[in-house]
């Protein structure tokens, strides 16, 4: 029977039965804060395009990291910025590389941390793309051998996940490959399955001095018009052996995240990437919303697709307000 014997309002009085009926919970332990680590630089470097967010030295990042863990925030991942780059991406791997040193210096102080090695090579190769190039495009098969030895030298210096970003086919399975060769069959891999090719990346490239030159990451990247083809992209990773995927960016991609958690039931990944974050921060600057709300509505948003866990550069300014904010 519908009113007046059945009033919703009556479950939205308070904050108190608001609270005890919500459906979705947002939490501290939901988040994976990014970290910069720029191995040229010998001071923090603010990121113009990205307000609160700075590029940091390799000699900051163990106080970094203990800010992270206090704060309640359970893992981060890590994106490096090396001194030399070159067109193949091989520094990637190289003994002594900048996420190598990255990760051993959080796990000396802060074990519990998980640690997130980015797997991807635009930020080692002078191009910027994801590999080396053939024919105006990534080879892909060439870039699967590269990424794999980059793979296994971030596990051996202590990550616990690694995350292949490039969208190569079969990207999870020469990593996982790699790492059951070399006896690290538990590390877990956290595959980047529904990387979309979207213009809300801009930021990161100044970011991770990224940008790529010559033609654009559509050839290997995912339309943004396709959602079955996320789907087949989902199910072949996780074939290879992926133990998490992600869906990338996650604000205009809601739709995707709901129907991989719904068809897979498996762990599932968003990112709530730079784009999304420098349009709340720059409408917030101007006065037109209340961007801490924002930030967090749309955080829920994720939640409430299907997404276990959330990548965002809102992570240590939310952290310390959720718990008093409640769900």
């Amino acid at each position: 029977m519908g009113y007046p014997v059945t009033r919703l309002r009556r479950l939205r009085q308070t904050k108190l039965i608001r609270d005890m009926v919500s459906e979705t919970s947002l939490d501290v332990k939901d988040l994976i804060c990014p970290i910069f680590v720029d191995e040229s630089a010998e001071e923090r470097k603010p990121i113009g395009s990205m307000p609160g967010i700075e590029r940091l030295p390799l000699a900051d990042l163990e106080a970094e990291a203990d800010e992270i863990a206090k704060l309640g925030i359970p893992a981060v991942i890590l994106f490096g910025i090396p001194e030399h780059k070159d067109a193949t991406g091989d520094s990637a791997y190289a003994s002594g590389n900048v996420i190598e040193q990255s990760i051993k210096a959080i796990k000396r102080r802060n074990r519990d941390l998980l640690v997130i090695a980015d797997v991807c090579l635009c930020e080692y190769t002078t191009h910027g793309h994801c590999g080396p190039i053939k024919n105006h495009t990534v080879d892909n098969d060439a870039t699967l051998d590269i990424i794999a030895k980059t793979a296994v030298n971030y596990a051996r210096a202590g990550a616990d996940v690694v995350a292949p970003s490039g969208m190569m086919d079969g990207m999870v399975h020469a990593i996982r490959s790699e790492l059951d060769f070399h006896s690290l069959k538990d590390t877990i891999i956290m595959s980047y399955a529904a990387k979309y090719a979207s213009a809300a990346y801009g930021p990161f490239r100044e970011a991770a001095s990224s940008g790529c030159q010559g033609f654009d990451r559509s050839t290997y990247q995912m339309d943004p018009a396709n959602s079955d083809e996320a789907i087949r992209e989902v199910a072949l990773d996780l074939e290879e052996g992926a133990d998490i995927v992600m869906v990338k960016p996650a604000l205009s991609y809601l739709d995707i995240i709901y129907r991989v958690k719904s068809e897979f039931r498996v762990p599932v990944a968003a990112y709530n990437v730079s784009g999304e974050y420098a349009m709340i921060k720059a409408a917030a600057a101007n006065g037109w919303l209340d961007g801490e709300k924002v930030a967090r509505e749309t955080l829920l948003s994720m939640r409430r697709a299907g997404a276990d866990m959330i990548i965002t550069y809102f992570a240590k300014e939310i952290a310390p307000r959720l718990g008093a904010m409640g769900k």
